[in-house]
């Protein structure tokens, strides 16, 4: 298998293993200096034992679904879909992976959705 694809596979592993609340099979995938950013709230974490408190302690009944990955070689991105609660959420999460394949950086983004600026509405279609 190259490393794209064992990146791939580190990534779908990623977020089932999260979705299925299974730290310690979260655990084996992360790098021991792993780092966790999240731009938009201007936090980070670093190493997997507060990674996986973070994830232990997140409130709430949250669920996740790949959408689709891209990866090259040792960096991915995935386009997640979220739910917490009933409420529907987007991410990009984006990936690094150590040489040795351990997932060593997650950068998360989670945008909101807003309504676009009036004056375009001839070249688009809303959904």
């Amino acid at each position: 298998m190259d490393e794209t694809s064992r990146t791939r596979r580190a990534v779908q592993a990623y977020v089932g293993s999260t979705e299925r609340r299974d730290w310690q099979a979260l655990g084996r995938l992360l790098a021991e200096d792993v780092v966790y950013e999240m731009p938009q709230t201007r936090e980070r974490i670093h190493g997997k034992r507060a990674f996986l408190q973070f994830n232990r302690d997140y409130p709430g009944d949250w669920h996740l679904r790949v959408r689709r990955i891209v990866a090259d070689g040792l960096h991915a991105a995935a386009w997640i879909d979220a739910r917490v609660g009933a409420e529907p959420l987007d991410a990009c999460v984006w990936f690094d992976l150590s040489p040795q394949g351990l997932i060593s950086r997650v950068t998360d983004y989670w945008p909101e959705p807003y309504d676009p600026p009036p004056g375009r509405e001839h070249l688009v279609e809303r959904w």
